[in-house]
């Protein structure tokens, strides 16, 4: 058919939100080593606007859309990188999971990098 099969546009969110979360100075291998905290997928939402072709570059916009001690939700925004058409929107939602992958709360050092706003 000539164009990027539906999964990728999964891939390139992922690709995009970890980039985010580097940007802002964290790294998930760093939550999982010191806190043993995971950021669980638990919803996805895509919605196809316009087919992304073999070989097209792709640009990623990430933002976080909602996020709590418990859990995170990221906004996507993809584009093609030659004309700036939007070929996808979508966003993933988290929970937080720590050991034996049970739900957990955030640790609080980690606030800043969600936009969590710490509690008086």
């Amino acid at each position: 058919m000539g164009v990027v099969y539906h999964a990728n546009y999964l891939v390139w969110m992922e690709v995009g939100r970890v980039e985010y979360c580097r940007a802002a100075g964290l790294r998930y291998r760093d939550m999982e080593q010191e806190d043993s905290i995971r950021l669980a997928v638990v919803g996805v939402q895509v919605r196809y606007l316009s087919p992304a072709r073999y070989d097209e570059e792709v640009i990623i916009k990430v933002w976080l859309a909602e996020a709590g001690p418990r859990m995170v939700v990221f906004g996507y925004e993809l584009r093609g990188a030659e004309n700036g058409q939007i070929l996808a929107t979508g966003e993933t939602k988290h929970i937080f999971l720590g050991q034996g992958l049970k739900p957990c709360k955030l640790p609080a050092k980690y606030y800043a990098v969600f936009g969590i706003s710490v509690p008086d």
